[in-house]
């Protein structure tokens, strides 16, 4: 068997920090530069044939550890970034979604969420999903214990993918940029027959042409997935 049909397209940004470090820049420079690369990924993922999802890692469980004003500096640009971005994606046909635990996030950011959730809730272009506040293994302990309270006693790969709060698409292709070459607790159930590319891009110098190159490359694979 082998399909090499890009239909659900996954990234982890790295190397904001890195990249505004290199030009002597504050890190939140480097984020507001990734945050108009989103942009342009996810404007040529829209116009894209094949594509229907694109999910970004925007926010790990993890990323609560950095300095305090670079999280609170985050959550701004993310509140910020929504607001800026609902006419594009409207104008795109582009559907948002949100995953992770959001109930740590302000109240004013958990409503601009859901408000563009709603917004474009009847776009079918494009889901651009970002995963905010999250983690695959938690995403994964609260399916089963989700389906734990509904009575399962045994529980079927199906009934878990259901569960999931990503119950979209597995990932056909993930993408890590900054030369780092690890999945970092990333949509581990999604990802099992995902293929892997691993860019030495800094992610705010990352664009479409290189999207469209890589790309290129996922098409002249072979995806068995486990057969011959």
């Amino acid at each position: 068997m082998s399909d090499t049909s890009l239909k659900h397209l996954a990234l982890i940004m790295d190397g904001n920090g890195r990249w505004a470090k290199e030009r002597g820049l504050k890190r939140t420079k480097g984020h507001e530069k990734g945050a108009e690369t989103i942009r342009e990924i996810t404007t040529y993922c829209s116009n894209h044939p094949s594509i229907e999802t694109v999910t970004f890692y925007a926010f790990s469980t993890e990323n609560w550890k950095r300095p305090k004003l670079e999280v609170e500096f985050l959550m701004k640009l993310l509140e910020k970034y929504l607001k800026n971005e609902l006419s594009t994606y409207q104008e795109q046909g582009v559907r948002f979604k949100a995953i992770g635990d959001l109930a740590s996030f302000s109240k004013s950011l958990q409503k601009r969420i859901r408000e563009t959730e709603d917004l474009t809730k009847n776009n079918t272009k494009l889901t651009q999903i970002l995963a905010l506040n999250y983690g695959g293994r938690a995403e994964i302990t609260s399916a089963v214990n989700t389906l734990i309270a509904e009575g399962k006693k045994s529980v079927t790969e199906e009934e878990i993918s259901d569960a999931l709060q990503t119950p979209y698409s597995d990932i056909d292709l993930l993408i890590r940029t900054s030369g780092e070459e690890r999945i970092s607790n990333f949509l581990l159930w999604q990802l099992s027959y995902s293929e892997f590319y691993f860019s030495l891009t800094l992610w705010p110098d990352f664009t479409a042409a290189e999207l469209d190159e890589v790309i290129k490359n996922f098409e002249q694979r072979s995806r068995r997935f486990g057969g011959v």
